[in-house]
């Protein structure tokens, strides 16, 4: 399984981006996926997760309202959608996921998560 994050970029505050991670040589119906970010200096925080048919999504708090997680099991897909951004927002972000056998289940720790993406960078000017 490998995962390929993209579309990070440089925005104003207040601005948008669209986060995609896309789920290779593997089944995403079949894992609980998450997104982490790493901001220089910091330990990786955990963002948002995404049960297996996106019955459940929870969020980090500072991001509730602004960010929106969903994925796209038909292509493979994770989002996350992030509107008004803030300059605390700059970050790495990472996408991971783990098999679940359960359709209702989440995991907020990185430590939970098997497979990872690259990171794709998030910095948001002010």
């Amino acid at each position: 399984v490998q995962l390929q994050a993209s579309g990070g970029g440089l925005v104003q505050a207040g601005g948008s981006l669209r986060l995609s991670c896309a789920v290779l040589r593997g089944t995403s119906s079949t894992f609980v996926m998450a997104w982490f970010r790493q901001a220089p200096g910091k330990e990786r925080e955990f963002v948002a997760t995404i049960s297996r048919t996106s019955f459940l999504q929870y969020y980090e708090d500072s991001v509730e309202g602004r960010f929106t997680i969903s994925r796209d099991n038909g292509k493979n897909m994770m989002y996350l959608q992030m509107n008004d951004l803030k300059p605390e927002d700059t970050a790495a972000y990472y996408c991971a996921a783990v098999f679940s056998s359960s359709l209702r289940v989440t995991h907020r720790s990185s430590e939970n998560y098997r497979y990872w993406g690259q990171g794709t960078q998030v910095t948001v000017s002010s």
